[in-house]
């Protein structure tokens, strides 16, 4: 009887325990996931200001080409895992997010599309109206 009793503890607290991870677990993964959240939005907001005080060029080889301030910058996926502007050349370094497993950019009739895949399985698509330049 005693033995069955202490068996009965045992069990109960193993179960207490391991609803007690699970919890955690379930925590970090809403967390992590509000954090990946959080990311795209700060990154949305910064590409959205970079795209309204550009002037749209071309999109092409997967960049979109733009003068800003009088000078020529490129935005597109690097080699690496982030998405960058740099200068139409590719030099200089502005990292605006990390953890990019792809990322497409397509130009159709003034509308410019950028698609994100993220290495911890986030897809997301942005989509931007643009004016070309009345020559």
């Amino acid at each position: 009887m005693l033995e069955s009793l202490i068996a009965l503890i045992v069990i109960s607290g193993s179960l207490l325990l391991f609803q007690a991870m699970s919890q955690l677990l379930i925590s970090e993964v809403r967390y992590q996931q509000q954090s990946e959240q959080k990311e795209w939005l700060l990154f949305v907001d910064q590409l959205e200001a970079e795209l309204d005080r550009s002037q749209f060029e071309k999109v092409e080889g997967n960049r979109l080409y733009m003068k800003q301030d009088g000078k020529e910058i490129a935005i597109g996926k690097s080699k690496s895992d982030d998405f960058r502007k740099t200068d139409a050349s590719g030099r200089g370094y502005q990292p605006m997010v990390y953890g990019l497993k792809s990322a497409q950019i397509t130009e159709d009739n003034q509308v410019v599309r950028f698609r994100f895949q993220f290495q911890k399985g986030l897809e997301r698509e942005f989509i931007y109206r643009v004016e070309k330049e009345k020559s």
